[in-house]
């Protein structure tokens, strides 16, 4: 039955705190460590411990005890531990070497016999019986040893051994079922260990735990990963179980095996994992029955990765594809059983091609086939090929592995594209039927000669060999490699190769070297490249459109130039539309783009674009006038979707809108649209005043007047005159001839006589003038 205790720890020096496991050597009998430890369990009855060896170090250290992890990272939180060297030098850090030995610690003869060893020593065994109530049990356990050396060979050498040996009461031949998963190769060091470079090849690598170092929660250099001992049982029947562990030779080097708590447990055999890495995984769609039917009024729940199958209460159940399966069995006394299995499924077969080719040289369909040389195309991922057993006729005898095609190295098919069928298998006995289809080779090819267009008719162009390669695919074997070369002996010798993007090299037409490739076929043809001339068109132009000529039209042509061809035929399109047109040229009053393809009969065309701009006569904004100055400037500011020139009294035009130096006076500006569209042109007065004048009737320069002014321009401004001493003397009316030197009829003398000019907007000018007799 099931005891519970007060743990005390009080022997410091048999314990390790910290960052390491914690062993403890008195707490526990070897009755309690079995039945209240290891076991723990209602289930598992009749625990006796029947006899205890170990190392006699005096005082009250023992190779065996109890362990605890104490929140390290061990993988098992608790257990029992059995060494061959002191409990005290179990926990970490892995610091020094366990080397432990005691006065007359010999070795065990059962362990020595069940493993085909001799010479062990150092051995601490603890025996006990028990009686199951169901047919299997099982526990977890890991092995760690100092003879784990990393990078060193003699981890491939050396190797202390253990044993968990089982018997029913009644036999006196033991079973070890401390062995490597799937096999009856015992677990050491020797067996399960990752490659040691120098020293030998990976062993069961995948069962190796880890290398520890010097901060390991335990004292060893290596372990193993968590393994699993499972024993057939009777149920109601008692069986003796001998735990044992030993040093080989000598006792340098210590070893522990370290046993789970609670893990000693009724369990159900589903039979061993199939797992791509143990060489037993599953074939494509294969299934597999799992059964684990118990004696007795019993109730079964089946789990697929951890999760309950809901339905599934029969004791079997049907794998039919990967993952981790479990299963509860509660007996009828309430106990239950637990067990599981993991399922991998083998990758697909597949193949590469399914065709095989071989030359004909009469072009009949028929001739001999070496059917093994199609053993390369049959691959799996990350193998190099799959071996054919052999080649059948039927599909069906391929698959029942009957009748094999007795001479596959010189089989003659009895009708053109013929079908046979190979199995094949792999590593783990998967096999997998594929047909293979055996066709002869065509030896000529029907394509002669291959055109391109020459854009500037000097006879070269480019060829794309890749169209050319897809014209004779379609007439040789299917899977045929086709390349192209200059010469004979370069096709020959598969040499200088061209590329798919080739020019030719001698005008207008060439003859190049074809080869056809069909793995074991070679095909060679000459082929002609014939240059045809497209037609030669004007570049793309742009074409301006007067908006403020709509809806009159323009027309738009082709530009075809002579010697182009004969009959041409045109398409128009507009903007990427086809328009309705198939003429030379044609007439047009949108904007937009026009596209013309201009195509002969030898195939070749050439197209150009003509873009239609829109243009117009333009709109003058404005005009800024710098007036009365010694430099008079005019700027004009026009607006519209033309491109503009500006010019000033004469039809000159510039690209400037800005005029310098204008003299005072009356001007007419000038806007032309440099795209034919019209000239605009606008009056423009720029205010002046004359230095002087001389009223003698010689009808020049008789009366003062400011330049610029007239009923037209400036008729609203305001003209008055001043002598010297600022005694107004005229008003001059904008619209009449001027002043003509007099005052109520009486003639001024000469002198400087000063003016006030007021503009409407407010500018007033003033400055003087002389008056010359």
């Amino acid at each position: 039955m099931k005891h519970l205790f007060f743990i005390c720890f009080f022997t410091v020096s048999l314990l390790s705190f910290g960052q390491n496991v914690q062993v403890d050597s008195q707490t526990y009998t070897p009755q309690q460590l079995i039945e209240d430890i290891l076991i723990n369990s209602n289930c598992i009855t009749k625990v006796t411990v029947t006899n205890v060896v170990g190392g006699d170090f005096g005082g009250s250290d023992q190779s065996y005890g109890y362990f605890d992890a104490s929140g390290t990272s061990f993988p098992f939180q608790s257990g029992i531990v059995l060494s061959t060297g002191r409990l005290a030098h179990v926990p970490g850090p892995n610091n020094t070497l366990s080397d432990d030995n005691a006065t007359n610690w010999g070795g065990d003869t059962d362990l020595e016999t069940i493993l085909n060893e001799n010479n062990t020593t150092n051995a601490t065994i603890i025996e006990f019986e028990f009686t199951a109530i169901a047919s299997q049990i099982s526990f977890r356990y890991l092995f760690a040893s100092e003879e784990y050396q990393i990078n060193n060979s003699n981890t491939c050498q050396y190797s202390d051994l253990f044993g968990f040996l089982i018997r029913n009461i009644n036999s006196s031949q033991y079973t070890n079922i401390a062995v490597i998963p799937n096999t009856q190769t015992p677990v050491k060091v020797t067996t399960v260990h990752p490659n040691i470079p120098g020293g030998c090849a990976a062993q069961n690598e995948t069962y190796f735990g880890s290398w520890n170092n010097a901060s390991a929660p335990i004292n060893f250099n290596g372990q193993t990963a968590i393994l699993t001992a499972t024993a057939n049982t009777v149920p109601n029947e008692t069986y003796h179980v001998k735990l044992v562990i030993g040093d080989e030779a000598n006792y340098r080097y210590d070893s522990a095996v370290f046993l789970e708590a609670g893990s000693f447990q009724l369990s159900t055999d589903l039979g061993p994992d199939r797992l791509i890495a143990t060489n037993n995984p599953l074939c494509e769609n294969e299934t597999l029955l799992l059964d684990a039917s118990q004696a007795g009024n019993n109730t079964y729940k089946w789990f697929k990765d951890g999760n309950e199958i809901l339905g599934e209460t029969n004791d079997t159940y049907m794998v039919t594809t990967p993952g981790t399966y479990s299963v509860e069995v509660t007996l009828n006394n309430s106990c239950i059983a637990n067990g599981n299995v993991t399922v991998e499924y083998a990758e697909k077969l597949h193949t590469t091609q399914n065709y095989l080719n071989l030359c004909d040289n009469d072009n009949d369909g028929i001739t001999f086939f070496d059917l093994h040389l199609a053993d390369p195309f049959f691959t799996l991922n990350g193998y190099p090929e799959l071996p054919v057993i052999d080649f059948y006729l039927t599909e069906n005898d391929a698959i029942q592995n009957i009748n094999p095609i007795p001479n596959p190295n010189s089989f003659i098919n009895t009708i053109p594209m013929q079908v046979v069928f190979a199995r094949l298998e792999n590593q783990y006995g998967c096999f997998a039927v594929e047909p293979l289809t055996l066709e002869a080779n065509y030896t000529s090819s029907n394509v002669k000669s291959f055109e391109a267009c020459d854009d500037d008719g000097d006879g070269f162009t480019t060829f794309n060999l890749n169209e050319l390669r897809n014209l004779i695919k379609t007439e040789v074997s299917q899977g045929a490699e086709i390349t192209f070369y200059n010469t004979y002996d370069d096709a020959a010798n598969h040499i200088n190769q061209l590329s798919d993007s080739y020019i030719n090299t001698t005008a207008f037409s060439q003859e190049i070297y074809v080869k056809a490739q069909v793995i074991f076929c070679e095909l060679f043809t000459t082929i002609n490249l014939i240059v045809n001339n497209s037609s030669q068109l004007l570049p793309d132009e742009m074409v301006p459109y007067c908006l403020n000529s709509y809806p009159q039209t323009i027309s738009i042509d082709s530009g075809l130039l002579n010697g182009s061809g004969n009959n041409p035929t045109y398409e128009w399109f507009y903007n990427n539309q086809m328009i309705t047109a198939n003429t030379t040229s044609i007439d047009v009053n949108e904007t937009g783009t026009y596209t013309v393809v201009v195509s002969f009969s030898n195939g070749c065309s050439s197209s150009r674009d003509i873009s239609v701009i829109p243009s117009n006569i333009a709109t003058i904004e404005k005009i800024d006038i710098q007036q009365a100055t010694e430099n008079n400037t005019v700027t004009v500011s026009a607006s519209g979707e033309g491109n503009y020139q500006y010019a000033l009294d004469v039809p000159i035009f510039h690209n400037s809108n800005t005029f310098s130096n204008v003299k005072p006076g009356f001007h007419t500006v000038y806007v032309m649209d440099t795209n034919g569209c019209g000239t605009l042109e606008k009056e423009i007065s720029v205010l002046g005043f004359p230095k002087f004048f001389t009223p003698n009737n010689d009808g020049t320069n008789d009366t003062w007047k400011p330049y610029g002014v007239n009923a037209q321009f400036n008729s609203d401004i305001d003209i008055k005159i001043f002598d010297r001493y600022g005694k107004f003397v005229k008003q001059i009316n904008p619209i009449e001839p001027g002043w003509n030197g007099t005052l109520h009829g009486n003639l001024m003398p000469s002198d400087d006589y000063w003016y006030v000019v007021l503009l409407a907007d407010g500018t007033e000018y003033r400055g003087h003038f002389a008056l010359k007799r």
